[in-house]
């Protein structure tokens, strides 16, 4: 499934900040799941593309290095970046449309396989696992 490349490409994408879409680059993008120089110590550890479900759709989380965006099954995309404060990986996403279900997030915990992270919105606390080598994670609903 070229589903979670398809997402990670678009997650690692600059903007040019005036809403329009960049150029695609010629060059070969480091996959999502390459830890940049920038992120060390805990930060690594959420590093790559991350899978879930809710209400029916695939929730894509995808963080590389600082950045972070979120992707949905039917359009709904969010990026950002992700920091530590006070202690706590956070994640910080702006949302096309103005979703603000996953806009503010505290990384719970996280291990080889597994990542939670409770959301400011309405949504809460969402355990994702880890998507290795552009295929999605086993045990996922289908549909």
């Amino acid at each position: 499934m070229g589903l979670v490349s398809a997402l990670a490409l678009t997650a690692c994408g600059g903007g040019s900040g005036s809403g329009a879409p960049s150029a695609p680059s010629t060059s070969t993008a480091p996959s999502a799941d390459t830890v940049s120089p920038s992120a060390t110590g805990a930060a690594a550890g959420i590093q790559g593309s991350w899978i879930t479900t809710a209400g029916g759709k695939i929730v894509a989380l995808v963080i590389s290095g600082q950045r972070a965006g979120i992707f949905m099954t039917g359009g709904t995309m969010c990026n950002g970046t992700v920091g530590a404060a006070k202690g706590t990986q956070k994640i910080h996403l702006t949302c096309a449309g103005g979703a603000k279900d996953r806009t503010t997030g505290t990384v719970d915990s996280v291990d080889g396989t597994t990542l939670k992270v409770t959301w400011s919105g309405r949504t809460g606390q969402e355990s994702y696992t880890k998507a290795e080598g552009g295929k999605l994670p086993s045990g996922l609903p289908r549909r």
